[in-house]
């Protein structure tokens, strides 16, 4: 009975397939088709060997190659992955482990980490190069998102050890409807920011439950504008401190004047607050009343209170889901809207936000199954694999030729990879000390203060200059120890 049930499932599996991985499905491809192999794939955020890590990469090749059988080997601390974490007992950076595991006696083959850990993988020749592989098999990169593969490119001074099979971005969505009412013409890509705050400005109008806003940097009612702009700073390379988390930063004119800015925006109800006490009790009481409830009450973008909004990739089918089922929710009118990419800076006219990458592979300089791991490589960031999943929710394939809106809506998909991400921060003085967040979080506080008319812009940084210099010295003596907050 157990044999007839494995048979069933294999033969479901292959069948959903595409034709040309289906005859791949065929092949062994490895060694004498006879021989067993083993495959070591080491993972550094959080997955082992579970469901959704097997669905998402390995399960199609596990099929195609029958006698490569595939050991994963988790490096994450389970304290981080569950929230365990003891207080009194010492952090472990999982760079650390997973250096240690990749130049261990029985080391992985294949890698998978976070795009902030590849650079020093790579400065410490922990990962082998993979241009000569792609120049020998003749492995066509040329079909792929430069914001991907270039930003891979990035981290190895213009070569490349790794790849990323898909991704998720950032685009500015905007609801058709509010701009033909206000007569206004749709935003357009690479606007600057100064262009989508002035249009911004003209979708503006109403007051209280009312008020229309013309831009949010988020469609939730509940966002923080103190985290969520920096998708403006971050183009611009502004940092709290300085390199070795010695001494802030904050304290300058480019500071102020973005800070001003978004004081301003705030000011003129440009964007929504995040304070907002009256209307978040009054939907939360409609709510408890169920009078009228709006499944979307606290997305601003779907509760067409908001004109544009910057959203993520996976956002879009949530969008689509409500569209679908408007004749099911009261009240609710089905948004006509579409996309253009992030607002730019004008001294980066090419830079957007930030590109989450999936999956990103490489091949560890001490692997001992080399050609087995290339394989991998190869088969997931192939045509075949992404051909498979470029229907994902969540997710875009890095391969353009399969990048394609889903269900049949039609929007300007290329708007989420058009922009070059903006660069990442380096992660690892924040692994290695973790009360760093609690600077910035000195910075939140002020900004609130600004907002709320307690003090003016520039004394909030020079407060935030003063209080971050004593923290930042209190965590150099005792980097993962309790801190006073550098007051004292």
């Amino acid at each position: 009975m157990k044999s007839r049930i494995k048979k069933v499932m294999l033969l479901s599996i292959c069948t959903s397939l595409t034709l040309p991985l289906l005859a791949a499905c065929s092949k062994t491809q490895s060694g004498d088709g006879k021989t067993e192999k083993v495959l070591r794939i080491a993972t550094s955020f959080g997955y082992g060997d579970d469901e959704y890590f097997r669905q998402q990469f390995t399960e199609v090749f596990e099929f195609a190659n029958p006698t490569i059988k595939l050991e994963m080997i988790p490096t994450m601390d389970e304290s981080f992955r569950y929230g365990r974490q003891d207080p009194n007992a010492k952090p472990v950076d999982p760079m650390v482990k997973l250096k240690e595991v990749m130049q261990g006696a029985n080391p992985p083959d294949v890698v998978m980490v976070g795009y902030d850990q590849l650079g020093e993988l790579i400065g410490g020749n922990l990962l082998t190069q993979l241009d000569p592989m792609i120049t020998k098999d003749k492995f066509d990169t040329s079909d792929m998102v430069p914001a991907v593969i270039d930003g891979l490119k990035k981290m190895g001074d213009g070569k490349l050890y790794a790849m990323a099979p898909n991704f998720s971005s950032s685009a500015l969505i905007y609801n058709k409807r509010m701009f033909d009412e206000a007569g206004v013409a749709y935003p357009k890509d690479k606007m600057t920011w100064d262009e989508t705050f002035d249009l911004a400005k003209r979708l503006t109008k109403g007051e209280g439950e009312n008020r229309k806003y013309g831009f949010s940097f988020s469609n939730q009612s509940m966002g923080d504008m103190f985290y969520s702009m920096q998708m403006y700073t971050a183009p611009l390379q502004l940092s709290m401190f300085d390199e070795k988390a010695e001494r802030m930063t904050v304290d300058t004119d480019q500071w102020e004047k973005i800070w001003k800015k978004m004081y301003q925006l705030s000011q003129d109800k440009v964007t929504p607050s995040q304070q907002e006490p009256a209307m978040m009790k009054s939907r939360a009481m409609s709510s408890a009343s169920g009078e009228s409830f709006n499944p979307f009450q606290y997305d601003d973008f779907l509760s067409s209170r908001v004109a544009m909004s910057i959203i993520n990739y996976g956002q879009i089918s949530q969008i689509n889901n409500a569209n679908k089922n408007a004749q099911n929710v009261k009240g609710f009118t089905p948004i006509d809207w579409d996309v253009v990419t992030l607002p730019v800076h004008p001294e980066a006219p090419d830079i957007g936000g930030q590109i989450g990458m999936n999956g990103i592979m490489g091949i560890n300089s001490k692997a001992q199954n080399i050609e087995d791991a290339w394989k991998f490589i190869k088969f997931i960031n192939g045509e075949d694999w992404a051909r498979l999943k470029s229907n994902s929710s969540y997710q875009i394939v890095t391969r353009k030729k399969y990048i394609k809106p889903k269900d049949g809506i039609q929007f300007h998909i290329e708007a989420f990879t058009t922009l070059t991400p903006a660069p990442q921060p380096d992660n690892k003085i924040y692994r290695e000390n973790r009360n760093l967040y609690q600077v910035q979080d000195i910075g939140r506080r002020l900004f609130n203060d600004v907002t709320q008319g307690k003090i003016q812009v520039r004394d909030a940084l020079k407060k935030w200059q003063t209080d971050g210099d004593a923290m930042l010295q209190e965590i150099k003596n005792n980097p993962n120890g309790p801190i006073n907050g550098g007051r004292g």
